[in-house]
């Protein structure tokens, strides 16, 4: 086996323009090394991935720094649908192969049907972030994200052969194709956060496979409609707007939902 060897590449970091307005003022930890292994025989999990379900790359494992870290990583390209059209994860995604072999059979079996209902083939997954070492939220202290532990994808948008891009959160996108995309993510991911979660996931999607006790699933994506003109009372004062939709799935509450 070759001696572990530190890299010089750091956490990977979200681009500013792309960071959401609640966490570009957050602090972040100082970018440490990050020490791999060289990848050995291809895993079972690799195995399935590699027939026919997706175009990926083993990686190595990550070990560090601090809490973050998995083993049997890949890097995920793209995803092959069942008539072997391929969808394009923009950019690819680091992630457990566990991770990216649940999104991979939930973008053939329930997205790209669904929206092919409706719309122009699905082409293209826009990765909004995947693997990146820091605390939930990028709160300084914070417990290590599930994005930290290559468990975590959080999605923006698809694109379409036509061009079309259909935003995840985008109130102009229909709510029954919404509504659907929700239901199908929350029964198929431990985690769920969208619009009306936590301030943090209002332009897109986070999905993961945490570990929580009794297989706690965690839902909250409160699916939008357009905003319509505030109703007024007889004086003129505006109406409060309407608490969020939150939905958690039944059982004993984990300490901590910020992802």
């Amino acid at each position: 086996m070759l001696p572990l060897r530190p890299t010089t590449k750091g956490p990977a970091l979200m681009s500013p323009s792309l960071t959401p307005p609640q966490e570009a003022y957050a602090s972040l930890p100082e970018p440490a090394p990050t020490v791999a292994a060289s990848p050995g025989e291809p895993s079972a999990c690799q195995l399935r991935l590699s027939s026919e379900l997706a175009v990926f790359h083993p990686l190595p494992s990550i070990i560090g720094p601090g809490d973050c870290g998995a083993l049997d990583v890949v890097r995920l390209e793209s995803i092959i649908l069942p008539d072997h059209a391929k969808v394009v994860v923009n950019p690819a995604a680091t992630l457990r192969c566990s991770m990216a072999e649940a999104v991979a059979h939930w973008v053939r079996d329930e997205v790209a049907p669904l929206v092919g209902e409706t719309h122009a083939p699905l082409r293209g997954v826009e990765n909004y972030d995947s693997f990146e070492c820091r605390g939930r939220n990028r709160v300084v202290g914070a417990k290590v994200s599930e994005h930290g532990l290559a468990n975590a994808l959080d999605i923006k948008s698809l694109k379409l052969a036509d061009g079309t891009n259909l935003g995840l959160t985008d109130v102009k996108v229909a709510k029954d194709f919404r509504d659907a995309m929700r239901q199908g993510a929350c029964a198929r991911f431990m985690t769920v956060l969208g619009p009306g979660s936590d301030g943090y996931h209002e332009s897109h999607i986070h999905i993961d496979l945490a570990e929580r006790h009794n297989g706690y699933r965690i839902c909250q994506w409160d699916v939008r409609e357009p905003a319509k003109p505030e109703a007024e009372t007889a004086d003129g004062v505006p109406l409060p707007r309407p608490r969020p939709l939150v939905e958690d799935a039944p059982g004993p509450s984990p300490a901590g939902r910020k992802l």
